[in-house]
């Protein structure tokens, strides 16, 4: 089954912290609605572009995707 990775981009001075606090609403989703997802996380992309992700399986990743609105998404290479 393919996991499609979910991304949230972050700009600004304050993009890392910015990431960091949006990977806890992601965690407190995951949790509220009992979603069996193990990988979330943020990176910092450069001194002004971070991302928040979710790695979700790909026939769960619409009504995900509905309810968070990503900016974008890619297939997840493990």
């Amino acid at each position: 089954m393919r996991k499609l990775k979910l991304i949230w981009d972050f700009r600004g001075p304050n993009a890392l912290k910015t990431a960091e606090h949006h990977t806890i609403h992601l965690k407190e989703y995951i949790t509220i609605q009992k979603l069996n997802i193990d990988i979330t996380g943020f990176n910092a992309l450069s001194d002004m572009h971070a991302i928040a992700f979710m790695v979700v399986d790909e026939q769960d990743m619409k009504p995900i995707r509905d309810a968070l609105k990503p900016h974008r998404g890619q297939i997840h290479q493990d």
